[in-house]
């Protein structure tokens, strides 16, 4: 049995994420339509597919990387090109790696990272609406990047999550940047792992705070339950940009 590691790119916008799962399990998924491709490719209908990080609706991926278990015979490029013909022009296979038995996208995965894209010149791009947030207005960057600074380390992400059922809600931000010019503002933040929507409320509380809509001090007081989180950002205008393996 081969164990074989892809790395993927994708435009979520029409997608469901990665995966939805129980009563609202959709066909519409990204990984469901890697499986039909795999499934069509290798003959073999009880393949599992293994992520990285489970991006959410709408949300886009720079360097997906999953892997499966397979008995085809197919070399490492013949399987990219297989799956670059058959899957939508909105997912690409941009590596196709034959890995270690023991290999898994997910349990190995040490750190990874988003990045969002939020436009603040005057006039929306034309085309790049559907891959950044325009903000009308623009955010105090400073104030943004030191209230960014009160999430990073160990801490307790439950209330900025929408996560049901999760073993432990302890996450470590390792680190956020924010950084941007008279065009573009961008976010990146690096953790060990996310847990369901945690990218896109911490985003949503930073960019409220940044357009002066509440203070750098309600992060604490969401932490402690004392203050409800911010609306999630746009999903468009988020990336996964990398996950780390050593």
């Amino acid at each position: 049995m081969r164990n074989v590691r892809l790395i993927l790119e994708y435009d979520g916008s029409r997608y469901q994420g990665w995966a939805r799962l129980g009563k609202n399990e959709s066909n519409n998924s990204i990984s469901n339509k890697i499986l039909k491709v795999l499934e069509k490719m290798t003959g073999e209908r009880d393949i599992e597919l293994f992520c990285g990080c489970r991006t959410e609706v709408g949300v886009h991926a720079y360097a997906q990387v999953v892997n499966f278990k397979t008995e085809c015979t197919f070399k490492c490029l013949e399987i990219k090109h297989y799956l670059n013909r058959y899957l939508p022009m909105d997912i690409a296979v941009t590596d196709v790696r034959e890995m270690p038995e023991r290999f898994h996208a997910q349990l190995n995965a040490k750190e990874k990272t988003y990045i969002y894209r939020m436009a603040v010149s005057e006039v929306p791009s034309v085309f790049e609406r559907k891959y950044t947030y325009h903000c009308f207005k623009t955010p105090d960057v400073k104030l943004m990047q030191q209230a960014a600074q009160l999430l990073v380390g160990k801490h307790d992400f439950k209330n900025f999550s929408t996560a049901k059922k999760s073993k432990s809600t302890v996450r470590t931000v390792s680190d956020i940047e924010i950084y941007g010019d008279s065009e573009e503002i961008q976010i990146t933040i690096q953790a060990d792992d996310f847990l369901h929507n945690m990218a896109r409320l911490m985003i949503g509380t930073l960019l409220d705070i940044g357009l002066g809509n509440r203070k750098k001090e309600d992060i604490e007081k969401i932490f402690a339950g004392k203050a409800a989180v911010g609306e999630p950002c746009d999903p468009k205008g988020l990336f996964l940009q990398e996950i780390q393996y050593s």
